[in-house]
């Protein structure tokens, strides 16, 4: 297990290299260190994976240093592994290495090539201590570092100012939901002495009751920090901004890395959100619906490749959030495993597609691509597939329906059907997604990509999308408890049909408005004022910048606008304004006339002796 802390060193030695030598190595020379590294830190995962699964053991710690020591409060730098964290481990350096390998193809040639291959080795390194830290300031330090390079990546093109406002833009959100959660994080350090993950989830149970006020603070703190990293409402606006980095940035950033770290964060403190039962329920579960179901009907409005599948990840981590609040633990991380899979290989068969337009995005301006990028259309087959959750055949369905019926079992109805809705919208958008990219006309020339560095990530993404990647079953029996439906079986079936059933009813409605009627109905109806005014909501979010504008960002550009020009100083500057002003009405009076200096002393003894007469009792 000694090899567990190289597993982060490979990429932090990277970022290192690369960020400080920068422009004096070669492209060919940077490629090596960037996506070598991920490959050394894949393999020493493995490694530590291997052993640790051989050894037998439940969870170990690897202690590197104490990092923080200040009177009462320690906190060491110091790695977890056990079934969960080892999960995520080979998750983020697995489908990590693939996305390195894929942008070492898809940057070739571009500006700045060894900057960015410094930022995503940072980022992988970040979330690597996210996952591994056995204590939550650890983690929190990965948290923010996997924040920090979101800012850096998102606004890689930076020439352009709307990619740096997005890359702001997903600063700013994010950090809300880190205040939350650092603030849960007091909660927990004054209430337990300690920031230990292991001990807080053992000495919960004895320490509060169910729905202890202060418990639930805690967990409304967490909840907030989930949110705004895992981009759930209300914290979700900065998700489908964060396209205008470079594609690859993209695919780590929904597949293999930070969007997870909010389920990654519940699940590993599940027993604080076992004690908070409603708190668990109708706030990760029913906002984890709402936003899946959001999610689903702004997509339906896209016409970027890109800001299309940024919507799906919205949804299918709702769709995470729906498990997480129904108590299947298990089953949500394993969503999160197959929607890496899945999503990356969706995310990099969008950027080939990009590559191969002549980075034109806009998927009304495709079309006839099947023939031309063969392995791209076959990519977006299996990974649509898998999105929709195509039975048996895919990996999507076997996590996706397994989301549904732990629904169901726990008699959770609300959340059942509209995981079924959102079943059906998932089918219409993503056969509207590849319809019109890859059939009909070719509305531009696209040329053809070749390359291993291009082709290999997609073809075992692929593989890894198909059932195959079903037959990975991520250790964490001794880690999270068992669900409710792991043991029900009564209606399994019942619901599988009606979730199916709605896949395969959106699949036809897909293929009626765009294959059969090639849009023409949907065309007629955005005609008319109602028409119109719900497709221009749902593509612009359904409101929440347009919201977000008025409630926070007018009223602040207002104060900072008052506050400019030091409004304090000037109050103060009005003392001085007076006296001034008191000057230049005495000046009059100084005439130089004996008549005026006569009426003002006689005037002023008036005063004086009307004055003393007052004060005479």
């Amino acid at each position: 297990m000694t090899m567990l802390f190289m597993t982060i060193l490979f990429p932090l030695i990277g970022f290192l290299i690369l960020a400080i030598l920068r422009d004096k190595l070669s492209q060919k020379l940077a490629t090596v260190v960037g996506v070598g590294s991920l490959g050394l830190s894949f393999l020493s995962a493995l490694i530590s994976g291997l052993s640790f699964l051989q050894s037998g053991q439940k969870s170990l710690t690897q202690h590197l240093w104490t990092w923080i020591s200040v009177g009462d409060f320690k906190s060491d730098f110091a790695l977890y592994l056990d079934g969960l964290s080892l999960t995520m481990m080979l998750i983020i350096t697995g489908v990590g290495f693939l996305i390195h390998l894929f942008a070492s193809w898809y940057m070739d040639g571009e500006a700045h090539f060894n900057r960015f291959f410094s930022y995503l080795n940072l980022f992988v390194a970040s979330m690597l201590i996210l996952v591994l830290a056995n204590n939550l300031l650890l983690m929190y330090l990965g948290w923010e570092g996997v924040g920090i390079c979101s800012y850096l990546l998102i606004g890689y093109y930076y020439d352009n100012r709307a990619n740096g406002r997005a890359a702001m833009k997903a600063f700013t959100v994010t950090r809300v939901g880190d205040v939350f959660l650092a603030i849960g994080l007091f909660v927990l350090f004054v209430v337990f002495g300690t920031l230990d993950m292991s001990a807080i989830n053992t000495r919960v149970g004895d320490t509060f009751a169910v729905n202890d006020p202060l418990l639930m603070l805690a967990v409304f703190m967490l909840i907030g920090g989930a949110f705004g990293k895992s981009a759930q409402i209300p914290l979700h606006t900065w998700l489908a901004d964060a396209m205008a980095g470079p594609t690859p940035v993209s695919a780590l950033i929904h597949a293999a890395t930070m969007v997870t770290a909010g389920v990654y964060l519940i699940a590993r403190m599940h027993p604080l959100f076992v004690l908070t039962p409603d708190v668990l329920l109708y706030t990760v579960g029913g906002v984890g619906a709402l936003s899946m179901l959001v999610a689903s009907f702004c997509a339906m409005a896209q016409t970027d490749i890109k800001r299309i599948l940024a919507y799906s990840t919205m949804s299918q981590l709702g769709m995470m959030f729906m498990a997480l609040g129904v108590g299947a633990w298990q089953v949500a991380i394993f969503h999160l495993m197959t929607h890496a899979f899945f999503k990356a290989l969706l995310f990099l068969a969008s950027g080939a597609v990009i590559v191969s337009m002549h980075h034109e995005q806009n998927i009304f301006k495709m079309g006839g691509l099947r023939k031309r990028i063969p392995l791209v259309f076959w990519s977006f087959v299996v990974g649509g597939g898998a999105l929709v959750a195509l039975p048996f055949i895919t990996v999507g369905f076997y996590s996706k329906e397994a989301i549904i019926w732990e629904t169901y079992a726990t008699g959770n109805f609300g959340l059942f059907w509209a995981g079924v809705f959102g079943a059906f919208l998932t089918a219409v958008y993503t056969f509207r997604m590849i319809w019109i990219t890859f059939f009909g006309q070719e509305n531009h020339h696209a040329g053809k990509l070749s390359g291993m560095s291009y082709a290999l990530p997609l073809a075992v993404l692929l593989i890894l999308s198909t059932g195959i990647g079903a037959l990975i079953h991520p250790p964490l029996a001794d880690v999270l408890p068992a669900s409710v439906g792991s043991s029900l079986h009564e209606g399994k079936h019942t619901a599988e049909i009606i979730a199916v059933g709605a896949t395969a009813f959106g699949l036809l409605v897909g293929w009626f408005l765009f294959a059969l009627n090639k849009g023409q109905m949907l065309g007629k109806f955005k005609q008319t004022s109602l028409g119109g005014a719900v497709y221009y909501w749902c593509y612009n979010g359904l409101g929440f910048d347009a919201l977000y504008d008025l409630v926070f960002v007018k009223p602040f550009l207002a104060i900072c606008q008052f506050i400019k020009n030091d409004p304090v100083d000037k109050i103060w500057g009005i003392l001085p304004a007076l006296a001034s002003v008191g000057n230049r009405l005495l000046t009059k009076t100084q005439t130089g006339l004996l008549s005026s200096h006569a009426i003002s002393f006689g005037l002023g003894l008036g005063v004086i002796l009307v004055l003393a007469m007052m004060m005479v009792k």
